[in-house]
């Protein structure tokens, strides 16, 4: 059996889901969401020239002087009146530029005796020097975040500082998550059998997202539960971990078919990784990955968490990649595209020694993952690599 490239599973799972409706919310609930629509600016940044230094506002035409301070203005208490020939107002970081000043003097440069001003220094080598010009930042009109954009810091408080109150994006994306497996129980329970960890990391995984989690549970090995479960589930996204495989026990695929799915694929050339599965029942995307914490995380960064972006709106869903050189020679891979645990020490990127995928706390300690492709030839230390950052 052909096993599906990476590339084009990820294309095939995004075209299962359906994109939510958008919804208005106020800034502070959008942090790691995506714009719906742009955000444009209702005001100009800065509304009026503003001194960018401490010092006083003049004509540079006046200098070096003697000019004669007349008044102040300050952050929100600007002066009112116009400055004439050979005047000068005290003004201070952030306050508005008064009629007919076109320059700051920095007060390390000035030196004054009561309301005498004289230049004390080389002075502002032209017109306009330290002076924030109206709408330097931005003008009223102008889109301050595109569509799609996911909504950083930095996004929404250029939005706050554009007036805008609220903004658009997805309603939360409803996330169903089921671990599958007589051999698993909930962690802190006591004994010696599989505490479950896959729905922890999962929600973890989706943290900051926007999503809204239904938590299945853990399953149990039986078809009929399991059946029941994926049949009345209302969710936008179906994510189950475990089972997905071809042995006895493993009995998702079936329960899924049983419960009205049609499977889009099954199987990808992906390590660590390669039984997932996706379909769609009815209008609910469906993602069935390996019960291996690792797997489970790999597959999950590669196409749960692309697929929640992608129906809230995200324009380029996908994790960044980045760049790493090699700290160790690396040999030729075979078909199936690699995600090794690594670690980025001095600027260089090294493998973890065992990459089996039972191994959780090789993937805890690791701050990346190394990606070879299909057929890759073999590496030396000091290649550059593709990377994806994890921590």
């Amino acid at each position: 059996m052909t096993l599906l490239p990476v590339a084009e599973a990820q294309a095939r799972v995004l075209a299962l889901g359906r994109p939510v409706e958008s919804m208005e919310v106020p800034l502070d609930q959008a942090l790691g969401r995506w714009a719906t629509a742009p955000v444009i600016a209702r005001r100009t940044q800065p509304s009026a020239d503003l001194s960018a230094m401490d010092g006083y506002a003049l004509r540079f035409a006046d200098l070096p002087g003697p000019l004669r301070v007349i008044g102040e203005s300050a952050a929100g208490a600007p002066f009112s009146s116009m400055v004439g020939a050979g005047e000068a107002i005290r003004i201070f970081t952030g306050a508005a530029m008064p009629a007919g000043a076109d320059t700051v003097l920095v007060q390390e440069e000035a030196a004054r005796d009561g309301d005498a001003l004289t230049l004390d220094g080389e002075g502002p080598a032209h017109a306009g020097r330290n002076v924030r010009r109206r709408g330097l930042d931005f003008a009223e009109g102008d889109v301050l975040v595109e569509q799609g954009q996911r909504l950083t810091p930095a996004r929404l408080a250029v939005a706050a500082t554009g007036g805008v109150a609220k903004i658009k994006v997805a309603r939360p994306v409803r996330v169903a998550l089921a671990a599958t497996g007589d051999e698993l129980v909930e962690p802190g329970t006591p004994g010696d059998a599989l505490p479950e960890s896959n729905r922890l990391l999962l929600r973890a995984l989706l943290a900051g997202t926007g999503v809204e989690i239904v938590d299945l549970g853990i399953l149990p090995d039986r078809l009929d539960r399991l059946t029941d479960a994926f049949a009345t589930v209302d969710a936008d996204i179906l994510v189950t971990t475990g089972g997905a495989s071809v042995g006895d026990h493993d009995l998702v695929r079936p329960a899924l078919l049983a419960a009205g799915t049609t499977l889009d694929f099954w199987r990808i050339a992906l390590r660590p990784g390669k039984p997932m599965l996706a379909g769609r029942r009815g209008d609910m995307a469906v993602v069935g990955l390996p019960g291996n914490p690792v797997s489970a995380f790999v597959t999950a960064l590669l196409f749960v968490r692309p697929l929640v972006a992608h129906l809230a709106g995200a324009s380029d869903p996908f994790p960044p990649v980045s760049r790493a050189l090699l700290g160790e020679d690396m040999p030729a891979n075979n078909e199936r595209t690699d995600y090794l645990r690594a670690e980025l020490r001095d600027g260089r990127a090294f493998a973890s020694t065992i990459q089996d995928s039972s191994m959780l706390r090789t993937l805890a300690r690791s701050t990346c993952l190394i990606v070879r492709d299909p057929h890759a030839p073999p590496a030396h230390a000091g290649d550059s690599a593709e990377i994806l950052m994890i921590a």
